[in-house]
């Protein structure tokens, strides 16, 4: 055979493996964002978007949570906090409206001591979502609630109200952590969250 069609030869062969380790990389890579995202995944990919910009926009989120330093609370943070949630959740049957702004105030200030950047809701829910893949639609949910102020009826509320319970018991502990007991807070068990407001 001719030197050149051994060079062509080679190049094809060049090509083709290329091709496969590129399919693979974008496959192991697509997994990797699948397993970290979860549900957000699924919601993104959904969407009437190119999977390829959603999967770049997983990735530009992870890279930044990755690059930011997210800290444990103290145990007396944790309980302090406890203690605030707890006084905001008697507040509910009087003051429905302003329980829940000061539910989502407080989450802001329990992600804000942890390190997680705050100025931005969207930018709250990307870091949300890159840690808490599970939670943050519980959190876009009652933001959504939040923003109807009075409007809102007293159901829609302790709706708002349980979502935002969601997000601040996964703030308030670390990943693998358990919550602690006392203050009534942690403790609740996650699957009963509708009896914690009547």
């Amino acid at each position: 055979m001719d030197t050149w069609v051994w060079i062509i030869v080679l190049i094809v062969a060049i090509v083709v493996v290329a091709a496969v380790v590129y399919m693979l990389t974008m496959r192991r890579r697509s997994a990797q964002l699948q397993k970290r995202f979860g549900p957000e995944y699924d919601r993104a990919v959904e969407s009437t978007r190119e999977r390829n910009d959603v999967e770049k926009e997983l990735r530009d989120i992870a890279d930044r949570r990755d690059r930011t330093v997210i800290t444990p609370l103290s145990p007396d943070a944790r309980r302090q906090y406890s203690a605030q949630w707890q006084a905001i959740q008697n507040s509910f049957v009087d003051q429905p409206v302003s329980a829940v702004a000061e539910a989502d105030d407080l989450i802001v200030s329990v992600m804000a001591e942890r390190g997680y950047p705050v100025d931005d809701f969207v930018e709250r829910t990307d870091m949300v979502s890159a840690d808490h893949p599970e939670t943050v639609s519980h959190y876009r949910a009652a933001n959504a609630l939040r923003r109807k102020g009075t409007d809102a009826t007293t159901e829609e509320l302790r709706e708002a109200f349980v979502h935002y319970r969601f997000l601040f018991d996964q703030m308030l502990v670390d990943d693998g952590d358990q919550p602690e007991g006392g203050g009534g807070t942690s403790s609740t068990h996650r699957g009963d969250r509708r009896h914690d407001i009547r």
